[in-house]
Order: structure tokens, then sequence, then C-alpha cells
């Protein structure tokens, strides 16, 4: 299970960017692609702020289901948060607390605006042109509606993955599927979106008083 956690961190947190061009011979993005990857950037960029669930499955090579995970991400301005079982991701926009219920401790670290490592309202906006080429597959069933399928392959071979799937509806991404170069697929689906929710700013500080005992690691 915390082969999931770590792979929902690359999807939510933790992908740099090597800002890499596309080697001769790999070919171009699809246009009608970067059309639907715009909108989307455009559509969340409008939002005040974002409330959403979802469930993160991994699948070894055979599609046998090696676990699941539900959470919660909130995002406003540069501040999200994130909580799955067991842990909590916290940050202000300046600094990332990282909580660990088992073992109660929260790791401090101080982010570095010059490291272009990816938050979640990067996710959703325009992370895709620098380290993927992209294509519109057209128009697939996902759980039971009809989405628009773009295929994001990586520029930068050297990455643990090969191929990444969008499902996207309305200029939405509610599916995202991760290819390993291993055999294991991770999908990570949204299972509810709220975009019109008030998130107080304490909402993306870990306040130490509510965790009594904590043992504070700070890294900054």
């Amino acid at each position: 299970m915390k082969k999931i956690l770590y792979t929902l961190l690359f999807l939510l947190v933790s992908i740099t960017f090597v800002n890499a061009q596309p080697p001769k011979g790999m070919g171009k993005s699809d246009a009608e692609a970067k059309k639907i990857l715009d909108a989307i950037s455009v559509k969340f960029k409008s939002y005040k702020c974002v409330q959403a669930k979802f469930v993160l499955k991994i699948e070894n090579a055979s599609g046998k289901n090696l676990g699941t995970k539900s959470g919660a991400v909130f995002m406003k301005a540069t501040k999200y948060r994130i909580t799955v079982p067991g842990q909590d991701i916290f940050s202000d926009g300046s600094t990332v607390w990282t909580y660990e219920k088992a073992s109660n401790e929260v790791t401090i670290n101080k982010i570095d605006p010059t490291a272009n490592s990816i938050t979640p309202q990067k996710l959703f906006t325009n992370f895709y042109d620098k380290d993927f080429l992209y294509k519109l597959n057209g128009s697939v069933k996902n759980n039971g509606k009809t989405m628009q399928q773009i295929e994001l392959t990586p520029i930068d071979k050297s990455k643990p993955f090969f191929k990444v799937l969008l499902y996207i509806d309305n200029a939405t991404i509610y599916t995202t599927q991760v290819f390993e170069k291993t055999g294991n697929r991770y999908t990570y689906s949204v299972t509810n979106m709220k975009t019109d929710a008030s998130l107080a700013d304490n909402t993306f500080g870990f306040d130490t008083k509510k965790y009594p005992g904590v043992e504070v690691v700070d890294l900054r």
C-alpha cells in the first residue's frame, strides 16, 4: 500500500520537470489534444477553491487488483491539502508538512520555487507542455460514460512509466491511468468534485496543537 501512496504523490505532488525537448524522430504533439488540454487549464484557473474525492487503484500486468486507496484533495490558489488513510500533506504555498499518523510524526520542508515540482494545481493546468508528447485517441467509455481519451508519452525515457492516459469530459480530467514499465497500472479516479467550495486558509497549515505529542522533523 505504500507503493500506492508513492504513486499518488507522483500524480499529485512530486513530478519534477526536466524541460526536455522531443528527440528527433519522436514526433510532435497533436493540435486537437492541445485544444482540449488548454481548455482544462483555462477552466481550472477560473476556480477559487476546489475540493475533490478520489480513488487510487493499483493493478499488476495480469489485471489483478493489488490495492485501493481513497482520499481527498483540497486546493485554493497555491495552497493544497491531500488526505489519504495514514497520511496528510499540507501546503500553504511556501511550506509542506507531511504528517504520518502511525508514528505521529510531521516532516516540514520548504518549497523551492526554482525546482519546478508539480503541485495538484499544476496537474490540472499546463504541465503537459514540458514533459510529454500528447495525442487524442478519440471517444471511449469510462465508468459507463463517453469521454475523450488523451495519451501522454514522456519525453524523458528514464521515467519509470511509459504512458499516461487521461479521460476527460466537459474540460475536466476524471480519470488518470499511469502505465509502468514493470507492467503495473495505476488508476486515479475523481469520484466527486466541488468547484464552489469555501475553504479557510487554516485548512492548509499544520497546527501542532491539534496533534498532542507529535514529533516534528524540521528540514527547512
